[in-house]
């Protein structure tokens, strides 16, 4: 009998932008792997089906050549929450599931396993999964975590590195090389990639947590990371950088300055001097010299974050910035705790912008302007090329999809 998994999108997703308005909510990065791969990992010999909202599927299959995606094809399914945080316990919970049994994470759907009768009932018209069309059908209780909000990334980051670290440490074996005048305190603790580089005088502290460095990054001279961190392949951390605790670079990234409790998810560069904490950055974007975020407010108070234009509170008293694919700041940029700013902009200028910048804004102290689609389109190519990536047309529809998808966005905080 043939059997599947399909990792699905659920409304969730929308309290997740703009980090997932260019990928499923699922590709997003917490620890050392993304979301999909805490569960493919897992299920090593699953067939695996992806499930996404319909305007990205086709930039879904040209990422994933072999994948089903918002296809169903199986006897069973296992539907497998693209936002849960799954480890081998959860893991193990999954695979203990009946068939046509659900497993729950307070109101939401952790996982599912369902014959052929029962998950042709939960795709609606639009494409979307609504497991409220099931009756008569098992449900069982998890203490499972899923990702409600942009800070549950930040604020588990630390915890999935040292998952994944595990993980990952049994199947990899650390480079052996001897590196000249570096300072490894726990070696144990450090996992160092093939052909990586590690300069002079560069300072490892896996004391409080695992450190893992992916395959051909370097670590330049007066370097400092302090574990549990994460730092991807081809990464390059700059001269006197501190990488410090629960912090993820993604992969061919340039990092520099202070960076701390943040993740910035792979082609991204924020290789100068100025404090990043409590935040995530999506690709392509390029923070500006001495471009800085506060992720503390001055009364210590608890953090209010603006998700799809109303105010949440994050139950933290850390909040950094939350910013989508492709924008870019100016040198000298600030930006105060809990801001939001969406896919391709441009912030630049003196003072603190507003708390939530739309989607293809061009933003200045006192101004915001709708950012030229034609003209955004050609800096995105013209960044992705200098890394030698090319700019599919399924990449630049789905930029123009997003710009239509945010025009009100625009229209009601001023932008024209």
């Amino acid at each position: 009998m043939k059997q599947a998994i399909c990792i699905f999108e659920d409304d969730g997703y929308e309290n997740l932008l703009p980090l997932v308005y260019l990928r499923p909510a699922y590709d997003l990065l917490c620890g050392i792997l993304t979301l999909r791969e805490k569960i493919t990992r897992r299920f090593p010999k699953a067939e695996i089906i992806l499930h996404t909202r319909n305007y990205l599927a086709d930039f879904v299959k040209e990422k994933n050549p072999g994948f089903l995606v918002n296809e169903l094809d199986a006897e069973i399914i296992t539907f497998i929450n693209g936002r849960l945080l799954v480890d081998d316990s959860i893991a193990a919970s999954i695979k203990k599931l009946k068939e046509d049994s659900l497993l729950h994470c307070g109101k939401n759907v952790a996982a599912a396993k369902l014959s052929k009768r029962n998950y042709t009932k939960i795709i609606l018209a639009d494409g979307k999964i609504n497991f409220g069309q099931l009756t008569d059908i098992d449900q069982v209780n998890s203490n499972a975590k899923l990702i409600d909000y942009p800070w549950d990334l930040v604020n588990y980051n630390g915890k999935e590195i040292e998952n994944d670290f595990t993980l990952l440490s049994k199947s990899r074996q650390t480079n052996s090389k001897k590196f000249k005048a570096v300072e490894i305190i726990n070696k144990k603790n450090v996992f160092i990639g093939k052909r990586a580089i590690i300069d002079p005088f560069v300072v490892l502290d896996a004391s409080n947590g695992p450190i893992y460095i992916g395959n051909d990054a370097r670590i330049m001279s007066h370097a400092s990371i302090e574990g549990p961190a994460y730092i991807g392949e081809s990464t390059v951390v700059k001269m006197h950088a501190s990488v410090y605790h629960n912090t993820s670079i993604g992969k061919v990234c340039k990092v520099g300055g202070e960076v701390e409790n943040s993740i910035m998810h792979s082609y991204s560069n924020k290789q100068h001097e100025g404090f990043l904490g409590h935040s995530y950055l999506g690709s392509w974007v390029n923070i500006g010299a001495s471009t800085n975020n506060s992720d503390l407010k001055n009364n210590y108070g608890i953090v209010e974050v603006l998700i799809n234009n109303k105010p949440v509170n994050s139950g933290s008293q850390f909040a950094g910035l939350f910013m989508g694919d492709h924008s870019k700041t100016g040198i000298n940029t600030m930006f105060n705790t809990g801001t939001v700013v969406g896919v391709s902009c441009n912030v630049f200028g003196n003072g603190f912008p507003s708390k939530f910048i739309p989607s293809f804004s061009w933003c200045g102290l006192d101004s915001l302007n709708e950012y030229d689609l034609q003209k955004a389109l050609e800096t995105a190519q013209t960044v992705m090329k200098r890394r030698n990536v090319e700019t599919t047309s399924t990449e630049k529809e789905l930029l123009k999809t997003v710009f239509e998808l945010t025009r009100n966005e625009r229209q009601t905080t001023g932008g024209k």
